[in-house]
């Protein structure tokens, strides 16, 4: 290859780069932060739930042989004109058994419902809570936002004066007509009788 002179050798100019505008690179720091934190959030929420792999799973008809056997030495501790038929503890205990499970069953579908609720897109809190109302509700649980009528669901935590401003709604089991979760109100100055219910994320 014949040898060039310096003087006539052609570089290739490195290309032009195109100053930033604005305030762009402010913004792709502050995005790549949000990023990164957004992406750590996630793996320490993953990390924290972890899988829970029980080392033994529910089985009704296991669970059952262990009752009757303790059951069983229960029973011999007692006078033998005391105890129970056999049969009728071991037909009382398969019912609470099965009883239990159909009652875990149906927790969890509700708790896998409003997980499902909760993710999908574009929910906002309004929209969120009105689907939990609703399926409250259809289990036969009555939400009760304004203490007028029913104080004795409510009870006051705080503040001073004659009205007051509901800080957490009650919650009652209409099937057995409990109270799941009491109320609560703030006094704050006003005429008794303003009750206002407290601010809600928008």
């Amino acid at each position: 290859m014949s040898h060039v002179p310096r003087s006539r050798r052609k570089t290739a100019a490195a290309p032009k780069q195109e100053p930033r505008k604005g305030n762009n690179g402010l913004k792709h720091r502050r995005e790549k932060r949000r990023t990164t934190a957004e992406a750590s959030d996630a793996d320490s929420l993953k990390s924290s739930l972890g899988t829970y792999r029980p080392e033994e799973l529910l089985s009704p008809p296991m669970l059952l042989a262990r009752f009757t056997e303790r059951a069983a030495e229960l029973m011999a501790t007692l006078p033998a004109e005391a105890r129970p038929a056999q049969t009728a503890v071991t037909a009382a205990l398969r019912q609470a058994v099965l009883e239990a499970f159909r009652s875990r069953e149906e927790y969890v579908a509700r708790v896998v419902e409003v997980d499902l609720l909760a993710g999908s897109p574009k929910q906002n809190v309004r929209s969120l809570r009105k689907g939990i109302r609703t399926a409250l509700l259809d289990q036969g649980v009555r939400c009760v936002d304004s203490p007028d009528g029913e104080g004795e669901l409510f009870v006051v935590v705080e503040g001073e004066g004659e009205a007051f401003e509901v800080l957490r709604p009650a919650y009652v089991d209409q099937a057995t007509g409990k109270l799941v979760l009491s109320g609560q109100l703030r006094r704050v100055p006003g005429e008794r009788g303003d009750d206002r219910p407290a601010e809600e994320d928008s």
